[in-house]
């Protein structure tokens, strides 16, 4: 099978690293990538293009194998290859024994390079344990300054914390899920049941299989932290 293509949205990032730079200095986008199940790579294509992309250890692979230029490897280097590893300019390494997964580290790396939003790709398959902690880190308060998206295997998540546009085909599924405790005053447009002003609980299903009803869809909150995904 020959190798994918480089993907179209990251040819317009800026050749090399970028300078280590506090949030307020500069607005960009940043990818993420994980380990576990790669994307198609056409799914890339819904993603907004990054201006830095920052590999989580194996995730280096994953952006290998998708034709990604990553910036720089974070990790403890536990599962990266040699290859996944040479194919950044720059490697951040980690001990093994950490109070907190690769993941999460590489997502405080995008953060403290500036990055104002990010799209998290792959994370997804293997371990159940890991999947979770590896949502639970991107609704998380560390990254609450930041608007965090995810694409992990064919599935697309969207982290809202006040407002968000999700994207979907007409008749597509829709999950909205209250995380960390309730979601107060949401509401919806676009999506088959709308919601008006409603309170999402932690631990409810009534978010479940909602319906997009026309391509673009919104969801705001007037409080709390909901995950819009489709699976």
């Amino acid at each position: 099978m020959p190798a994918p293509s480089p993907c179209r949205n990251h040819r317009s990032r800026p050749a090399g690293p970028l300078p280590r730079i506090g949030l307020a200095a500069v607005s960009l986008h940043a990818w993420v990538v994980a380990g576990g199940e790669s994307p198609e790579p056409a799914l890339l294509e819904e993603l907004a293009p990054p201006q830095l992309i920052v590999a989580a250890d194996s995730g280096a692979d994953v952006a290998l194998g998708l034709g990604l230029k990553v910036d720089v490897v974070v990790g403890d280097f536990d599962s990266v290859t040699p290859a996944g590893a040479a194919a950044a300019p720059e490697q951040r390494r980690f001990p093994t024994d950490k109070d907190a997964t690769d993941l999460a580290l590489a997502l405080a790396e995008a953060r403290d390079r500036g990055a104002e939003s990010l799209s998290v790709v792959g994370g997804s398959g293997g371990r159940l344990d890991h999947l979770l902690a590896n949502v639970a880190v991107l609704a998380g308060d560390e990254l609450a300054s930041v608007r965090v998206d995810a694409l992990m295997g064919s599935a697309r998540l969207w982290v809202v914390r006040r407002r968000a546009t999700i994207r979907g085909s007409v008749g597509g599924l829709v999950t909205l899920l209250a995380h960390g405790g309730p979601a107060a005053g949401v509401r919806t447009t676009g999506l088959r049941w709308a919601l008006a002003g409603e309170t999402l609980a932690a631990g409810s299903s009534r978010g479940v299989s909602n319906v997009f009803a026309a391509p673009e869809a919104t969801v705001t909150l007037e409080s709390g932290v909901i995950l819009a995904i489709r699976p």
